[in-house]
């Protein structure tokens, strides 16, 4: 196997493990919020979806020149929360803390995508 089929497949299998992990305890923690939320439909189909797409970083993970072109809507699902988060941080109206934080994480995993998207492109299995 290739280095660059290794970075990937390291990559998305990281990405899907820290993703089942930061999501999962939000199944038990709607309570934590003050003041209450107010349309738990969202925050449950967000939570929802969210680990439902860590399925789809194992798929790449196990083959990533077969899931190739799974990767830029992957790159997709990372900016659909870190570039908001950015806007809203530079607008004041998110501060620095766990969402903050998690929104970055997402932004480096979206980078990381992106460059093993791009480091893949070329490439030919060896026969």
């Amino acid at each position: 196997m290739s280095e660059i089929m290794r970075f990937t497949k390291v990559i998305f299998w990281v990405a899907a493990i820290y993703g089942i992990v930061a999501l999962l305890p939000g199944y038990f923690g709607e309570s934590q919020y003050v003041p209450a939320i107010s349309h738990p439909e969202f925050y449950y189909g967000f939570h929802g979806l969210a680990l439902v797409f860590q399925l789809v970083f194992i798929m790449i993970a196990r083959d990533p020149l077969r899931y190739r072109a799974l990767i830029p809507i992957a790159v997709l699902e990372k900016a659909s929360f870190f570039l908001p988060s950015l806007v809203l941080w530079s607008q004041g109206r998110l501060e620095v803390g766990g969402p903050f934080i998690g929104a970055m994480i997402d932004g480096i995993f979206m980078l990381l995508f992106v460059w093993s998207w791009k480091l893949s492109r070329d490439f030919r299995p060896s026969s």
